[in-house]
């Protein structure tokens, strides 16, 4: 049995990351135990996010549009069993966390900032997709309580991560490093950043494989399991932030 305090955390970091998908989908509501989009999100954001261990596969089939292709929910608890309803396992992760005011490693030598305008945010998710910004990451959340941090080599964007506060945490999301750079200093920037804005504030996030391996290096806990589910008539690698 999950003890209180991680079943804590566990909320926490659902209801983090259902407010970060819905302000970069801008669209979708809360309810009780989901939050859900009727209509269908952007590329690699799920269509729902279950914030409790009582949400039921009916709360999210009623909350979402799985009459067209690439319907995706995020199973916070991994407690969901969607298959009935058409949907198929896209892939398996863990939430973790690091404590508040715990101290971050010593980062590498890129030159780190936080990104400013909408021209900067562009050149960020260029970066991040290692091709083209297509507006996925719009202006509106260059806000208070979201960082985006580019580190920098020679001016050229060559890792970054966010930062994004919500359900009394600081979800860390997109960490990237380009060939070549560091993954590792990448999480040590956006520990540090974290604890120059939201020091009291405990840190989230979830991740898996070798990307779960770096994050544990930075001094993260695994926190228990997450699934995310994909209509079986959806796009390949939808439902990943």
């Amino acid at each position: 049995m999950t003890d209180p305090d991680t079943c804590e955390l566990l909320r926490a970091a659902a209801r983090n990351n259902a407010e970060w998908c819905g302000a970069v989908s801008r669209s979708g509501h809360f309810r009780l135990t989901v939050w859900c989009s009727p209509r269908r999100t952007p590329p690699l954001y799920p269509d729902a996010v279950t914030l409790t261990p009582a949400a039921s596969a009916a709360d999210v089939l009623a909350g979402v549009d799985t009459t067209g292709p690439g319907c995706s929910v995020k199973d916070s608890f991994a407690s969901l069993d969607l298959a009935r309803a058409g949907f198929e396992v896209l892939f398996e992760a863990q939430w973790i966390h690091r404590p508040a005011g715990a101290a971050a490693p010593a980062g590498g030598g890129l030159e780190w900032d936080e990104v400013e305008g909408p021209g900067e945010l562009e050149l960020w998710e260029a970066a991040w997709s290692g091709g083209e910004s297509t507006g996925l990451f719009h202006p509106g959340l260059l806000r208070e309580g979201v960082l985006f941090l580019a580190g920098r080599d020679g001016g050229r964007i060559a890792a970054g991560a966010v930062l994004s506060t919500g359900g009394g945490v600081v979800g860390v999301s997109n960490v990237f490093a380009l060939h070549g750079t560091d993954t590792d200093a990448a999480w040590s920037a956006a520990l540090g950043a974290a604890a120059r804005h939201w020091p009291e504030l405990p840190l989230v996030g979830y991740e898996h494989g070798e990307d779960l391996d770096t994050a544990v290096r930075a001094g993260f806990t695994p926190l228990g399991p997450l699934r995310v589910w994909l209509h079986s008539a959806g796009r390949d690698g939808e439902g990943r932030a």
